[in-house]
């Protein structure tokens, strides 16, 4: 997979925020995004109670990274309200809420490994688990899977993502693939900006939800080529590729979220 410049934050047409003096310009703009990801996430039914976990990775050598407060619902979660810790779980700030040590070492650990993903984004949806428990995993003979091929990585089902012991696996399962179904268990997605790893999540998960359709209903599935498959995924990569990859529409979405509660900047 070919290797792109780091581009953390993006500056999206959105509306002006007001910076607390000792939070960076660049720190606040990734955490006004976290936070209306948090909510875009929310809205599109994906979150799960305070449970599963968005991060970002902040710039610098240090993998400082931004994530959620456990015991927030994601529709809580604002700018000022992110949990920022280092990359063994260390609290960088005085935020009184606590860090969920499974989100800590699956975020933790791609972060750290991983040079590209600045943000990582993690769920449990129905559609998401559903098919990380079936053997054949995503077929791509639907619109959204056929753009995915050879993107898509699998992580065996070890329990509770807890162990150190089991980030060397995970890594070596990852690789560079931006997409992983960690089998029973969830969906992954990680991105060189928050825009970008939205929308490899929405695909994926879009290709998931299409793909539990058509198995619930009778009938034989129509099969895709592979030829059809890969030049599916090679036109999709021609827009997937550019460092502004979703930022149109998260752009848009965030306007959306700013018409009904803006409270995710404060």
């Amino acid at each position: 997979m070919a290797r792109f410049p780091l581009q953390a934050a993006v500056k999206l047409k959105t509306v002006t925020d007001a910076r607390p003096p000792h939070i960076s310009p660049e720190e606040w703009e990734l955490r006004v995004q976290l936070a209306a990801l948090y909510r875009i996430v929310d809205r599109m039914g994906w979150s799960l109670l305070i449970f599963n976990h968005i991060t970002v990775r902040l710039p610098g050598p240090d993998h400082h990274f931004l994530i959620n407060p456990y015991g927030l619902m994601y529709h809580e979660v604002k700018a000022s309200n992110l949990v920022k810790i280092d990359i063994k779980g260390n609290k960088l700030d005085d935020s009184p809420w606590d860090v969920n040590p499974a989100g800590f070492l699956i975020h933790s650990t791609i972060h750290e490994h991983v040079p590209e993903a600045i943000c990582v984004i993690h769920t449990h949806t129905r559609e998401g688990l559903a098919v990380s428990m079936k053997k054949s995993g995503l077929r791509n003979n639907n619109f959204y899977s056929a753009m995915l091929f050879d993107h898509v990585a699998y992580h065996d089902f070890e329990g509770i993502t807890v162990r150190d012991d089991e980030k060397e696996r995970m890594v070596k399962s990852i690789g560079l693939k931006p997409l992983v179904i960690l089998r029973n268990h969830g969906l992954l997605a990680h991105g060189r900006t928050i825009p970008e790893a939205w929308a490899r999540m929405l695909t994926l998960q879009w290709a998931c939800e299409a793909q539990c359709t058509a198995d619930a209903l009778q009938g034989e599935s129509i099969e895709v080529t592979r030829e059809a498959t890969i030049n599916s995924t090679r036109s999709a990569s021609l827009f997937a590729n550019q460092p502004v990859c979703g930022e149109d529409t998260f752009s848009a979405l965030m306007r959306d979220l700013d018409r009904t509660d803006s409270s995710y900047r404060t």
